[in-house]
Formats: C-alpha cells, structure tokens, sequence
C-alpha cells in the first residue's frame, strides 16, 4: 500500500482540495451578482399559469458566512494536516497530541511508581499499593486474552500456574511484557510420514503426559519423536529458550486428544503476544511484572519478606 500512496497522490489531494474551495470561493460570489432574467425578477419560468420562479440572489448574510467558511477551512489547512502530506505550520498530528498526553499522565504518576522501581519481585508482592496498582494494569492492558482472573483460556497461557513457555522468573516477565513474545511450530507433517505415522506420534505425545493413548500406536510412533525433540526436548521437557511448551504435563494450551495434536503437527501454530512498551512505562512494567510474578510465585516466596 505504501507503494500506492506515493508523493504523486499527496500532491494530487492537495491540488483538488485547493482548488475546490477557490471553486465554492467563486461560485459564492459569481451568484452575488446573478441578475434576474426578467423584469419582473423572475426566472421567467410560469408553471399552472400563475406560479412564477424568482431569481432572488442568496441574502448577504448567508453568503458572508459561506465566504467565512471557506476562509476558515483555508487557514485550518495552513496550521494543520489537510493538504495531502502536508503537517501543517503546527506541526500537529494525532500522535503528537497521544504522545503529549500520555507523557503529561506519566509525569503525574511518576512519582507514585518511583518507590516500587528499586524494589525486587518479592518486595513488591508485600505492597499492598504496589499490587492493586499491578492488578489495574492488568486488567486494562492483559485480561482481554489472559482473563481478568489471568488463567487464560485456549490458545492464550495461564498465569497463575508454574507451566511458562518462557520462563517465569521476574526479569523474563518483564521482558516478555515489555517486547513481546513470538512463537512458531512450523507444521511437521512431511517431516514425520504419512496419517498412519502421524496418528501413531500423536499417541507417543499423549503418553509423555500420562494421558490416555494407545500403547502400541505410542511405540510405533515414539522414532518419529525425534522430528519434534530439537526444540520440545527429548523427553517433551520443553525449551524455554525457544518458547517450546512441555508436552509431559497436563497442560495442553491450544487442546487436547488425538485431534488436537494432530492439529498441531499437520498445520503447525503461530502465536504472537504484542509487545507494551510503546503503551507502558518501564516503572509501570516494572509494577505489573511484580504482580503477574506473585500470581505463580511459591507462596513461601511471597511471604519470605513477612
């Protein structure tokens, strides 16, 4: 698209808004001066033998008012955006204006942050203040896809377990709100064989987790593990360093059974959590890091500063 909208169509934007309003400038004042076709300030037009159109121009107060508003579109676009690409004398645009206000409301509740910036995961799940805040942040800016009670759902993690793609220590938390996380299984059909050996893999993951599954189909299916064991382990163990999940849990996040897995090794998944800290502040990630830390921290952790 950015192709499309070139310098050329900027120009041309400008040039058919220009001349618009020099056409309704002269259109209003063109018809000022229309003069009635007839003597008697008619149109000349009789309709049903009597019914006479007049030619009357426009009252001067309602053309002067048009004339004002084409006047002022035109000083509008000299001080903001309007003219194709064209910023404007003020430099103004909606960006700036966001920018300006969220810096304006993070000078106001810096303060506020300051005192929880020094503070490590454990202090800060002993401050009450700290964790209602965390909570609010949350809330407005991670429960539309991990909850509000943060258990997630399927296809977007539980928070409140010790189950981490990524890892769960504090300063990986931070990192993940703050840059975002990508994770990609590229399918692996073609990699494992034909349905028969795909349906026989599925059952060897199944019975990594102790979950129902065919014994047999699972031994068949274990040699082909080794498509999968460069990034979920050799043991389904997982990888954090790669956002691999376990697969000899319980856990199953984007569903389980023969089907699901199944899924997952013929069409792979991609899932992306957006980065924040283009919405966050580092104090403001700082905090809620500390909360979501406390929601799977060991409870002999969270009160170890008692």
């Amino acid at each position: 698209m950015s192709d499309f909208f070139s310098s050329g169509w900027s120009w041309y934007v400008a040039i058919v808004t220009v001349l618009g309003l020099a056409f309704c400038l002269w259109l209003l004042i063109a018809s000022s001066k229309t003069t009635a076709m007839s003597d008697d300030g008619t149109t000349g037009h009789v309709w049903d033998e009597d019914l006479r159109e007049m030619n009357n121009p426009l009252p001067r107060w309602w053309l002067g008012l048009f004339i004002i508003t084409v006047v002022f579109a035109a000083i509008y676009l000299y001080f903001y955006p309007g003219l194709g690409s064209s910023a404007g004398a003020l430099k103004w645009s909606q960006e700036g204006q966001l920018q300006a206000e969220q810096d304006a409301a993070n000078a106001k509740v810096a303060p506020l942050y300051a005192k929880f910036t020094a503070m490590g995961p454990e202090q800060l799940a002993q401050q009450p203040e700290a964790m209602a805040i965390g909570q609010r942040l949350f809330i407005n800016n991670c429960a539309q896809c991990h909850g509000s009670d943060a258990k997630g759902s399927k296809g977007f993690p539980n928070l409140t377990d010790s189950d981490w793609l990524w890892g769960g220590q504090f300063d990986t938390i931070k990192q993940t709100i703050a840059q975002g996380r990508e994770g990609n299984m590229p399918p692996m059909a073609a990699a494992v064989g034909g349905s028969e050996d795909q349906r026989n893999l599925a059952h060897y993951v199944l019975s990594l987790s102790g979950s129902a599954h065919d014994s047999l189909k699972a031994q068949l299916g274990q040699p082909k593990f080794a498509a999968c064991a460069a990034c979920h382990g050799s043991k389904g163990e997982g990888n954090t360093a790669l956002g691999a999940p376990r697969l000899n849990d319980k856990i199953w996040l984007h569903g389980w059974g023969e089907a699901a897995i199944l899924a997952m090794i013929q069409n792979g998944k991609h899932n992306v959590m957006p980065a924040q800290n283009q919405l966050l502040t580092p104090e403001q990630i700082h905090v809620l890091a500390g909360y979501v830390w406390s929601l799977s921290a060991p409870k002999s952790a969270a009160v170890a500063a008692k």
